[in-house]
């Protein structure tokens, strides 16, 4: 993993406010019957207009500015006309470059009421990244932070996706190693001051299996189970870690 500077952290850290600021105030505005499409155009105009870029564009020929996924898409759903309903899990990934750096970072979210189990599985992975975060220092392994991670999801019953990963970050929008959601402690590559990198625990309500669905590019729960999906950038600081795409 590239180590980064504190210039080069610093940078990452303004395109992490810009980015936080967009799934901030996209969530604001999502509510039942708009398009997936329409909150697509949000998402861009709120980052072009903030001096960034939308990093997900043509990013391996990514036709949209975000990634919407809805209950049992988990990752990459491709805007479009679908109409967003009351009791949708709604899915928001996005990325940003700024002067060079990407940040990316992903919330989940439902719209109107869900059920009491779909909620707990929002809150579920939500939890297990912010206290897999909390383990981020120079010396400790990353296994130790990917099986606390798996700890939590699997200890209520739900399961860690395996197909799908986390990342390390920086000049490109997805760097080495790839960080998976589970994993043994005391194992792995030791993290030092000034990595920088991606978790995002993916959790399926039923069985982890996920399937790519024929538009080529949404990955969905393979059972149809519903999903949730949380991530941020976080940079490895001399005493402990910051999280660059903050949006609380």
């Amino acid at each position: 993993m590239e180590l980064k500077n504190q210039k080069e952290i610093e940078l990452m850290r303004e395109g992490g406010k810009i980015l936080a600021h967009t799934l901030a105030e996209t969530q604001k505005i999502c509510k039942a019957g708009m398009t997936t499409l329409e909150i697509d155009s949000f998402i861009e105009k709120k980052i072009r207009l903030s001096g960034a870029i939308p990093s997900f564009l043509n990013y391996r020929k990514y036709p949209f500015h975000s990634c919407i996924s809805i209950n049992e898409e988990l990752v990459h759903g491709l805007p479009s006309m679908r109409i967003i309903k009351n009791s949708d899990i709604i899915g928001l990934d996005i990325g940003v470059l700024y002067k060079g750096y990407h940040t990316d970072a992903a919330i989940s979210f439902a719209i109107g009421s869900v059920s009491e189990i779909e909620q707990k599985l929002i809150s579920v992975t939500k939890k297990s990244l912010l206290e897999g975060i909390k383990l981020i220092r120079p010396g400790v392994k990353i296994g130790s932070i990917q099986n606390k991670i798996q700890e939590i999801i699997e200890q209520v019953g739900f399961s860690v996706v395996r197909d799908l990963c986390g990342h390390g970050i920086g000049k490109r929008l997805q760097e080495s190693p790839c960080i998976p959601n589970y994993g043994t402690k005391n194992t792995g590559f030791r993290l030092e001051k000034g990595m920088t990198f991606c978790l995002e625990p993916m959790v399926a309500m039923g069985e982890y299996k996920v399937c790519t669905l024929s538009d080529g590019w949404t990955v969905a729960t393979c059972d149809m189970s519903k999903t949730a999906h949380f991530e941020h950038t976080i940079a490895v600081t001399e005493n402990g870690h910051e999280i660059l795409t903050s949006i609380d």
